[in-house]
């Protein structure tokens, strides 16, 4: 199923894009964000998640504070997260594959794109090093 949701997205958006892997994964970009779409079986669910930023060491309370903040509505269906083992933030967004259509699909893909595409950037001069 989504296999066939990543042809229809690669598509619509006149791009190539990957089939899932032995693993359950692939990945495509927006603007400079990178997507990795996780399809993990035994949990049934779909997770996309894209890297924003090294944690920095300098100003983490800060950054937490505000990553809190963005996560209640700015993100919409993602959330930023934090990757202890990278200690690195991500945009992340998780959802059962039951009963996953494509337009949730692409609505979802679009937005964890969309929010680390739009804060990376942010972030780097807002929390350098």
């Amino acid at each position: 199923m989504v296999n066939a949701y990543l042809k229809r997205f690669a598509e619509r958006a006149g791009t190539e894009l990957r089939p899932l892997d032995e693993n359950g994964y692939t990945q495509t970009r927006k603007g400079s964000a990178i997507i990795g779409v996780n399809v993990l079986d035994d949990h049934g669910v779909l997770l996309l998640i894209a890297p924003v930023i090294p944690v920095p060491k300098a100003g983490r309370e800060a950054l937490y504070r505000r990553l809190l903040e963005l996560s209640f509505l700015t993100t919409a269906d993602a959330s930023f997260a934090i990757d202890a083992a990278k200690d690195e933030v991500f945009v992340r967004a998780l959802r059962r594959l039951s009963g996953l259509d494509y337009e949730e699909f692409e609505d979802l893909l679009d937005t964890v794109g969309r929010v680390a595409d739009e804060w990376d950037d942010v972030f780097r001069r807002e929390f350098p090093g």
